[in-house]
């Protein structure tokens, strides 16, 4: 039996035993709480009740979307130039003048700008025989002083353009030694190419033009170009042709060389690509305005991109000169006369002859010659007499002092 000791014992330790579960409990059910449930808690404080009857773990709402991140701003994109009007192609007349343009892949950039230059002449048509790997070095690839004449004959030319060098930077086979470039054999073998080829050229009777090279990225090659130059114009001039100088319009105004410039109209453009060898379509437009004088005068164009020509085609019928217009009159004013005021009777500008024989009653002269001031008028600013003067005495004789008299 349970004797009234034991139960004792128990009421007496039922508090202690009552509040351990209580903590086991709230210890227990705490680990199934979430930080932000727990926080809650904190924020609401501890009461008898949360020991006793702890609260059921409140469901957890999910988190809230994260906020998808905005898409950047899309940059507006730069503002294109405006296009350049397109050139009108007009259909060539079948008696157009031929102009053949020669040399390597320069050339075919220079005929391409030719060709825009004269696209609305229908008497002027550009035909390029262009090979882009040739040069003097290589004859062996593509011999110009031999393969100009046929081409001559098969164009039937008005006049020849020649642009090449571009590719010669390299060894030269003389004999059988190879020679460096620019050395003293390579240059005599190269300026003798080169003559050759205004020779062969010469020989078919046929005007031409020789455009020399524009300035590369390179600094040696620059140089070499320079050089090159030099040769291509002395092998025009020998040889009855005419030497085109573009160099100016690729370099800035130190001689160094530039990607870009300004075009034709003055406006700055790219006229080199990222290898500083090859030019841009306004590049190419740039060398061809270079061209464009020169071959026009040969042409008899009565100016660059003209339509009719000078001297009219056989049987055409020769249209009257207009008479000359009569001169413009213009009516301009005369200058104004720059003399002095006719003071003390003077007529000539300061520095001229003074007269014979001056007036000496004139005021001036008393002034200059005797020291004599004119009279002041009685009641004026500059009429220090005391006492004043009556307007009676202004006859009388002047005092010749400025002094106040007392």
């Amino acid at each position: 039996m349970v004797t009234v000791a034991r139960i004792w014992l128990i009421v007496r330790h039922l508090p202690i035993f009552v509040l351990a579960v209580a903590v086991l409990a709230v210890a227990g059910s705490s680990a199934f709480h979430s930080p932000a449930f727990a926080q809650e808690e904190e924020s609401r404080g501890w009461s008898l009740r949360d020991l006793l009857f702890p609260r059921r773990s409140e469901r957890i709402e999910p988190p809230v979307e994260i906020q998808k991140a905005r898409p950047k701003p899309k940059k507006k994109p730069k503002p294109r130039p405006p296009a350049e009007p397109e050139t009108p192609i007009v259909e060539k007349t079948p008696d157009a003048r031929v102009v053949l343009v020669v040399g390597d892949f320069l050339a075919g950039g220079l005929a391409e700008g030719l060709d825009d230059a004269f696209a609305d002449n229908p008497a002027v048509r550009i035909v390029v025989r262009s090979n882009g790997s040739s040069g003097f070095v290589r004859d062996d690839f593509y011999n110009w002083p031999v393969e100009i004449k046929s081409l001559i004959e098969t164009e039937k030319p008005s006049v020849v353009v020649v642009m090449l060098g571009s590719n010669d930077r390299q060894q030269m086979r003389v004999g059988d030694v190879r020679e460096q470039p620019r050395s003293e054999t390579w240059t005599k073998e190269y300026e003798r190419r080169a003559d050759a080829l205004g020779k062969a050229i010469q020989d078919t009777k046929v005007p031409f033009l020789w455009v020399g090279m524009p300035a590369f990225r390179v600094a040696k090659m620059t140089s070499d170009m320079l050089a090159f130059n030099d040769i291509y114009h002395s092998a025009a001039q020998s040889h009855g042709g005419e030497f085109v100088d573009v160099w100016d319009g690729f370099v800035d105004e130190n001689g160094a060389f530039v990607t870009s410039g300004p075009d034709i109209n003055g406006q700055p453009v790219r006229l080199r690509s990222d290898d500083g060898i090859n030019v841009t379509k306004a590049g190419k437009r740039k060398l061809a305005f270079y061209t464009e004088k020169p071959l026009a005068k040969i042409l008899g164009l009565a100016a660059p991109g003209s339509v009719t020509t000078v001297s009219a085609p056989a049987g055409a019928p020769v249209e009257a000169s207009k008479p000359a217009a009569a001169p413009v009159i213009v009516d301009r004013t005369p200058p104004m006369l720059l003399s002095d005021p006719a003071l003390d009777g003077g007529t000539e500008l300061l520095g001229a002859a003074p007269p014979v024989k001056a007036d000496p009653n004139l005021p001036g002269e008393k002034l200059t010659v005797e020291g004599k001031a004119p009279a002041a008028s009685p009641g004026r600013a500059d009429d220090f007499s005391w006492p004043p003067k009556p307007a009676a005495a202004a006859g009388a004789e002047p005092d010749t002092t400025t002094a106040i008299s007392r």
